[in-house]
């Protein structure tokens, strides 16, 4: 199973969005076609809401892949490889 995390950049994110930017859907009309047919869930139920607001802290699953909800600052900056 795919595990992501995403990290929020304002207080919540719609789910149809959260699928097309971690590429669990190809754009947004699949991202909403997914959804419509029950095929996510978020923590643990499904979600038929293609536009339920998702916070920190909650998971989103589907067909094989766990996206963990983070809030915002709470992920580690990517090194950049320039030495200071």
């Amino acid at each position: 199973m795919q595990h992501i995390d995403f990290e929020l950049r304002g207080e919540f994110i719609p789910l149809d969005a959260l699928l097309k930017a971690t590429g669990l859907a190809d754009n947004g009309g699949a991202a909403k076609a997914l959804v419509a047919a029950g095929k996510v869930e978020v923590d643990g139920q499904q979600e038929l809401r293609k536009t339920a607001k998702l916070r920190a802290g909650q998971v989103v699953a589907i067909a094989g892949a766990r996206v963990r909800i983070l809030a915002p600052g709470s992920m580690a900056p990517a090194e950049t490889g320039v030495d200071e």
